[in-house]
């Protein structure tokens, strides 16, 4: 496995970002909370506040690919917000296949007695969770 510690997970959005984190075992992915986009000090900032507050060695970006692999629009975003992030935090930035999270992480929370504003309000904090857990399953064989 590569370097010990803490992991960022990542899930952008027009509004809000979702945040989630790994304990330093890198074993498990917890939802930390949202930044919201475009809000001073600036999201970029923000995140790294967070990442360095935490001892946070590597950031995981959702990349919401196509079902056929492709990178759309959203995925173009996704990597553009990656490299804007790993110019600022100073830690390295990976993406993530992300298809599907925010799906699963609604049907979750649903499936958990979640109703209306409170799925809005934590689907996407679940979905960089998903992604980051995501990340942790395929690094831990490695």
């Amino acid at each position: 496995m590569a370097e010990a510690g803490r992991v960022l997970g990542l899930d952008p959005g027009d509004v809000r970002i979702g945040v989630a984190i790994s304990d330093a075992g890198r074993r498990i992915a917890v939802p930390l909370g949202t930044v919201r986009v475009g809000r001073p000090p600036g999201e970029l900032k923000a995140i790294a506040e967070i990442a360095s507050e935490n001892g946070v060695v590597l950031v995981v970006v959702g990349h919401p690919l196509s079902l056929s692999g492709e990178a759309g629009a959203r995925a173009r975003q996704a990597e553009s917000f990656a490299d804007a992030l790993r110019a600022s935090v100073g830690i390295p930035v990976e993406l993530q296949d992300e298809r599907m999270s925010t799906v699963e992480a609604e049907r979750a929370l649903r499936a958990a007695g979640a109703r209306g504003r409170d799925v809005r309000r934590a689907v996407d904090r679940s979905s960089a969770a998903l992604i980051l857990q995501a990340w942790l399953d395929e690094h831990q064989r490695a």
